[in-house]
């Protein structure tokens, strides 16, 4: 059970921002995209990634100010990523072990897809259903 098969279940799409996108940019695509992370991107790279838990922790520290602030200078980085051949137990203790919800797969420079906490979750549920 491969990252692969939850990609191939979910959807390879993946909403990302550049760098230099106000990180109020950044909010109104997670809350219109109805997501909890974006990879961040500079050069067709991915150089981070911003989550609903970064922007929170900004703007407890630095106020409403920091809405007007780039992206780059909020996101986690560098962004903690995934291949398609990661198996899924693994992706799963990698997200326990870091404290994070979302990883990008990665397939050299080129990001292949996102799954979150819950992506993973689910398709292991549905896995042992089918068993």
């Amino acid at each position: 059970m491969t990252i692969a098969a939850v990609l191939q279940g979910k959807g390879s799409r993946v909403e990302t921002v550049p760098t230099d996108a106000s990180l109020f940019d950044a909010v109104r695509r997670l809350g219109e995209k109805r997501i909890g992370a974006l990879p961040v991107v500079e050069g067709g790279r991915i150089v981070g990634i911003v989550s609903e838990r970064d922007v929170i922790y900004c703007l407890r520290e630095h106020g409403r100010s920091a809405l007007d602030w780039p992206v780059g200078q909020v996101m986690s980085s560098p962004a903690i990523t995934v291949d398609s051949q990661t198996d899924v137990l693994d992706a799963l203790a990698l997200i326990t072990e870091q404290r994070i919800r979302h990883l990008p797969v990665v397939e050299g420079a080129q990001i292949r897809g996102i799954v979150s906490i819950g992506d993973l979750v689910k398709y292991r549920i549905d896995k042992i259903e089918a068993d």
